[in-house]
């Protein structure tokens, strides 16, 4: 919950919620997929492919969060001047928070996606 907090309520809700989407996706196509008696693979490709989509989007989201949080972190340094190397080194590691958290979420993605992926294979090669 601290690195919740301190990684920005806001973006790391809007980070959770985009996991939360990528893992839905992934159980309702896999699900869908597993009661499917007949395999359209076009149509299910691109069902399976935004499940990474959607994981692609939480890691560039964790990118561009880090990016504000550091773009608020140098305006507030071009303020005050002189800053200590602890403090910006603070400062910089708490902005590496969604960070992580978004390539965690692309991480999830892609590995729901290979798993996807391969499930697909197995059913097309069934039928």
């Amino acid at each position: 919950m601290t690195l919740f907090m301190q990684g920005d309520p806001i973006f790391m809700g809007i980070l959770t919620l985009i996991l939360l989407i990528t893992i839905a996706l992934a159980v309702y196509h896999g699900l869908g997929l597993s009661k499917a008696q007949e395999v359209d693979l076009l149509v299910w490709k691109s069902k399976i492919d935004l499940v990474k989509s959607v994981g692609l989007f939480g890691l560039i989201f964790g990118i561009f969060s880090q990016l504000l949080g550091l773009y608020g972190a140098f305006a507030a340094i071009h303020e005050w001047g002189k800053v200590s190397p602890g403090i910006l080194a603070a400062g910089i590691k708490t902005s590496m928070i969604t960070t992580i958290y978004g390539v965690l979420i692309g991480l999830i993605g892609y590995g729901l996606w290979f798993g996807l992926q391969s499930s697909l294979r197995q059913k097309a090669h069934q039928l």
